[in-house]
């Protein structure tokens, strides 16, 4: 017998990396989904700013800016296709529940803002791009 027979392995200590690829992927999916609902309220809280009393459309900006990173971030953590989807499902729920009037007759983002309707216009066409990218990505294969 050599030495080089007499060699083997321990097992490695902790979870098996299948187990632990899942919770990084399910850690990252619930991230993005905190992030989409974070920066939507950080957009909407933006598009009544005003300068000089003029509406900037800084909010607009930040639409697209965070958007195509929370796609990109999404794809990267889950690393499916689909994870666009994890931030813009909610990212579009703010948007519309903002855009309804409560009973009380209070509004979020109003008709008259130009900057509120840029955000919106903007922001889903910045997921629509980054979800039709994902789409018509080449597949990754292994050892290829």
């Amino acid at each position: 017998m050599t030495a080089v027979d007499d060699q083997t392995a321990p097992p490695p200590a902790g979870p098996p990396p299948r187990l632990l690829d899942l919770g990084v992927r399910v850690a990252g999916a619930i991230i993005v989904v905190v992030a989409g609902v974070l920066t939507g309220v950080l957009e909407l809280l933006l598009a009544t700013v005003r300068v000089g009393g003029y509406l900037i459309g800084v909010s607009a900006l930040i639409a697209v800016g965070a958007n195509i990173v929370l796609s990109w971030f999404a794809y990267e953590a889950v690393g499916r296709r689909w994870a666009v989807a994890l931030p813009a499902v909610p990212w579009f729920a703010l948007m519309a529940v903002a855009a309804v009037r409560t009973s009380e007759g209070d509004l979020l983002l109003a008709g008259d803002n130009w900057v509120g309707l840029a955000m919106i216009v903007a922001g889903a066409m910045t997921f629509a791009v980054m979800g039709f990218r994902q789409i018509l990505a080449p597949t990754h294969t292994l050892g290829g």
